[in-house]
C-alpha cells in the first residue's frame, strides 16, 4: 500500500518515552512533573459542570459553519472581561486550536509556504505543517533577565515564501508575554512583508500578576487571528471547544473563506455548543484553583533552587510552566533518564527546541505534595556530583 509522504513520520516509540511506560506498568512511583491536564491534578470540578450538556437544543440539528450564535456571544463576554470589544460576527468555533491553526493555514498558505513560529515552543506545530504542506521556521525568543522577541533573527527568517508569524501569547513554555513595544515592531514587520498574525492565547488567563491584555483588539493595519478555548480558560480539554477570532483589513472576506472551510468538516457539536456558555461562565472556580496551586508550586521551586545555585529558574510572567537552567554536564535526555530512575519526570528543555544540554522544564500543576517531592529529587541529584 502507498501512504501519503506527508504522513512518513517516524512512529516508533523514544527511549525516553518506554522508560517512563515501563516504569508506570511495573507500579514504581513517579513524581510527575510534565503534567499538562488539569482533570488529572486533582482539581474540584463542579458536581453540575456536566448539566448544560443536556440542553433541549442539543437535539437539534442546526448546522452553522462558524457555531451557534449563542456561544458566540460567550465567546465575546469572555473577551469583554480582558477590555476587547469582539463582533460575535467576527468569531468561527472550531473542536480545537489544533483544528484552528490547521484552517488558518489553509487559509492563509499555498503548499510549501513558511510558517514562523516561536522557539522555544511547544512541540505541536511539526505536524500540523506536514498535514498542511508547509514548512515551518523558527521566529526565536531571547533571554536577557526576562524572554523577548528576536527581531534580528526574526527578519532573517522571512523569505519571499513566509506568510504568517505565530505568536503565543503567553508563550508556552517561557511563559513570555508580547509586550507593546514588541506588538509595534510585529505589526511594522508584518506590514512591509504583508503577513498575518496568528496570536494562540490559551493561556492568557493564568498571567502573573495583572490581568493580560488580549490581542483580540486588533493591531493597527495588520491581519490578526486570535485563538483560544476552553481547555485552559475553564480546564476542560476533553471537552473540546475552541475558536478564532479575526480582526483587522480585509476580515470580511477572511471570514467568508473561514466560513467555507468550516462548513466543509461542520466538526463542532451541538451539545458543547450549547454548554459552552455556562463553562466560560463558571470559568472563575476552576481558575481559581489553577492560580492558586501554580502559586505554590512556584514558591516551593524557588525555595529549593534557593540553596541550589547551580540551578536557575528563568523569568516568567504567565502559564504553568518554568524552565530551568542546569549544569550543562551531560545530554538533558541522559538527565531526566536518570531522574525518571529517581522517580521524578520531567521534560527535557529539547522538547520545545532549546538545546540539548543544560535545559529542563517543569509543570507547576501537579498536586503540592506530588510537585515538593519531585522538586526535592530533581535537587538532590542536580547538587550530587556530577548529577551523579
Amino acid at each position: 500500500m502507498r501512504f501519503s509522504l506527508r504522513t512518513n513520520w517516524n512512529t516508533e516509540e523514544s527511549e525516553l518515552a518506554r522508560a517512563h511506560r515501563l516504569r508506570k506498568e511495573a507500579g514504581l512511583p513517579i513524581a510527575d512533573l510534565t503534567a499538562s491536564n488539569p482533570t488529572h491534578c486533582g482539581f474540584t470540578y463542579s458536581e453540575k459542570l456536566l448539566a448544560p450538556l443536556a440542553h433541549p437544543q442539543a437535539l437539534e440539528y442546526d448546522p452553522q459553519p462558524k457555531g451557534s450564535l449563542r456561544a458566540r456571544e460567550a465567546v465575546c463576554a469572555y473577551y469583554a472581561g480582558h477590555g476587547a470589544m469582539v463582533d460575535p460576527a467576527h468569531i468561527v468555533l472550531t473542536t480545537s486550536t489544533s483544528e484552528a491553526y490547521s484552517y488558518l493555514f489553509r487559509l492563509l498558505c499555498d503548499g510549501g509556504a513558511e510558517i514562523l513560529v516561536p522557539q522555544p515552543g511547544y512541540p505541536l506545530f511539526d505536524f500540523l505543517a506536514d498535514l498542511d504542506d508547509i514548512r515551518l521556521k523558527a521566529a526565536p525568543l531571547v533571554y536577557d533577565a526576562g524572554w523577548q522577541i528576536d527581531f534580528e533573527g526574526l527578519r532573517s527568517a522571512i523569505t519571499t515564501e513566509t506568510r504568517v508569524i505565530v505568536v503565543v501569547h503567553p508563550n508556552n513554555p517561557t511563559g513570555h508575554f508580547t509586550k507593546p513595544w514588541e506588538v509595534e515592531e510585529l505589526a511594522h514587520v508584518c506590514r512591509a512583508f504583508d503577513l498575518s498574525l496568528v496570536v494562540d492565547e490559551v493561556f492568557l488567563d493564568y498571567g502573573i500578576g495583572e490581568s493580560a491584555w488580549s490581542f483580540a483588539h486588533g493591531v493597527e493595519s495588520v491581519p490578526v487571528y486570535v485563538l483560544s478555548g476552553l481547555s485552559k480558560i475553564a480546564g476542560l480539554p476533553q471537552m473540546k471547544a475552541a475558536w478564532i477570532v479575526v480582526t483587522g483589513p480585509e476580515h470580511a472576506q477572511a471570514l467568508e473563506r473561514l466560513e467555507v472551510i468550516a462548513d466543509t468538516f461542520l466538526s463542532m457539536n451541538a451539545p458543547v455548543q450549547c454548554a459552552l456558555p455556562a463553562w466560560l461562565e463558571g470559568r472563575a472556580a476552576i481558575q481559581t484553583q489553577i492560580r492558586r496551586r501554580v502559586t505554590e508550586n512556584l514558591a516551593e521551586l524557588d525555595r529549593q533552587i534557593a540553596p541550589a545555585t547551580a540551578v536557575q529558574r528563568l523569568a516568567f510572567e504567565g502559564g504553568w510552566y518554568a524552565v530551568l537552567r542546569i549544569p550543562a554536564l551531560a545530554p538533558d535526555e541522559e538527565t531526566v533518564q536518570a531522574l525518571l530512575e529517581q522517580g521524578v519526570w520531567v521534560h527535557p528543555g529539547y522538547f520545545f527546541g532549546l538545546p540539548d544540554s543544560g535545559w529542563l522544564v517543569v509543570s507547576l500543576l501537579a498536586a503540592h505534595g506530588e510537585f515538593r517531592g519531585g522538586v526535592t529529587k530533581l535537587m538532590n541529584y542536580l547538587a550530587a556530583p556530577q548529577g551523579g
